[in-house]
């Protein structure tokens, strides 16, 4: 007799599709903010407003994360955050009002943090979370491709920034089908490994931020996020404006940078099974160090930025992984959903101090403020391997 339960890769598929989303969602903002200053009168001061509100979304997304998924499940919330998300981008597509879209990315940073942190739950539980893990991420990287590549194809075109903003809607609205069509299986394909009933979701978020692994855990997250975003969000600015690189070989450049993201991701999995994952972290960050040394010291060339994005790829999602087997059970998905969501929080503060920075001196300090964040990140992944055991090579 044949089954007629869905096959499991579907939910796995609906996870890769959602952080498209997701990037999308962000990564295409960078190339309508010169459209959205002009359209409101804004400066690059006031148009700041935009990204604290979205932090708000991301510290209740935090917050809330673990509470929603014991409460209405894991699908369920994944909705949610997709409806919110989807909201969003439609509110920015319509409202006249920038009062308005400053109190939208509320609702915008809430989506994309608990999407976030569902799905990295969701994924770590899985048996071949490793590879999983770096997949996953991997598919950020293409979003974050595709959401600037889009919007750029547009306004050439002479399509209004607003209407780049529906497009987004749209392919985010292609998730929350998809999520409806999941909660209406009666076979789970989107589901963490649950806390026992008998277990608070409250009670545990609360020991996973008393927990210092969590808490520094979470800090090392929003350096990464923040390091990654600044080179995105500036590097392209760095190049042409203060090196005097011909606009195409600069914006090839910065894809590169992208493409080696995606593909140290890609690969992070049989990395992860040579090197173990402790030992993953310290190459990636002793690459990236070296690597922003060249960006910084040798501002001619050009081949630093794709090894930049190939250092960074595996910090994450490693991190991610580690956290069931940091943490005791209970906490992991309170743990993931706070270290996600405080992640994502660099993601706005940081390129935005480094932004302020720089309008302060001049651009050249990106690159220099890069080397230091850096060292932070050493830092931070040291403690957690010397206060955690860290699976070996053998144990991935």
């Amino acid at each position: 007799m044949m089954s007629n339960k869905p096959p499991v890769w579907i939910g796995v598929g609906l996870a890769f599709y959602a952080f498209i989303a997701i990037a999308i969602a962000e990564g295409g903002l960078g190339v309508l903010l010169p459209s959205i200053l002009t359209t409101y009168h804004l400066t690059t001061a006031t148009v700041t407003a935009l990204f604290f509100s979205q932090i708000s979304g991301y510290v209740v997304a935090a917050l809330t994360s673990s509470l929603l998924s014991q409460r209405i499940g894991l699908a369920r919330m994944i909705l949610l955050a997709a409806i919110s998300l989807t909201t969003a981008l439609c509110i920015y597509a319509a409202t006249p009002h920038w009062l308005v879209m400053v109190i939208t990315g509320t609702l915008l940073g809430l989506g994309i943090g608990l999407i976030d942190a569902g799905i990295n739950t969701f994924i770590a539980h899985k048996q071949d979370s490793a590879h999983l893990m770096g997949v996953l991420h991997a598919f950020y990287g293409v979003g974050a491709l595709t959401g600037p590549a889009i919007a750029t194809l547009l306004l050439t075109t002479g399509v209004s920034w607003r209407s780049v903003y529906w497009v987004f809607a749209a392919m985010v609205g292609l998730l929350v089908i998809g999520m409806i069509w999941v909660i209406a299986q009666p076979y789970p394909l989107i589901d963490s490994s649950a806390i026992p009933a008998e277990q608070s979701a409250g009670k545990n978020l609360r020991l996973a931020l008393k927990t210092p692994t969590v808490r520094v855990a979470g800090l090392l997250l929003l350096v990464y996020v923040g390091t990654e975003a600044s080179l995105g969000n500036w590097a392209y600015t760095v190049q042409t404006v203060s090196r005097g690189t011909p606009v195409a070989l600069a914006g090839y450049s910065v894809a590169a940078y992208w493409f080696g993201l995606t593909l140290g991701r890609l690969t992070m999995g049989q990395l992860m099974k040579r090197l173990g994952a402790a030992r993953l972290i310290d190459g990636s960050l002793a690459l990236l160090t070296v690597g922003l040394l060249i960006w910084w010291w040798f501002p001619q060339q050009l081949w630093s930025l794709p090894i930049i994005g190939f250092a960074l790829a595996a910090i994450f999602p490693t991190t991610m992984w580690l956290m069931p087997r940091r943490v005791p059970a209970a906490l992991v998905p309170a743990a993931i959903g706070f270290a996600a969501s405080i992640g994502s929080i660099g993601a706005v503060g940081i390129p935005t101090i480094v932004g302020w920075l720089a309008d302060q001196t001049n651009l050249e300090v990106v690159p220099i403020f890069m080397v230091p964040l850096a060292l932070v990140m050493v830092m931070l992944h040291r403690w957690l391997v010397d206060h955690t055991q860290t699976p070996s090579p053998e144990e991935v």
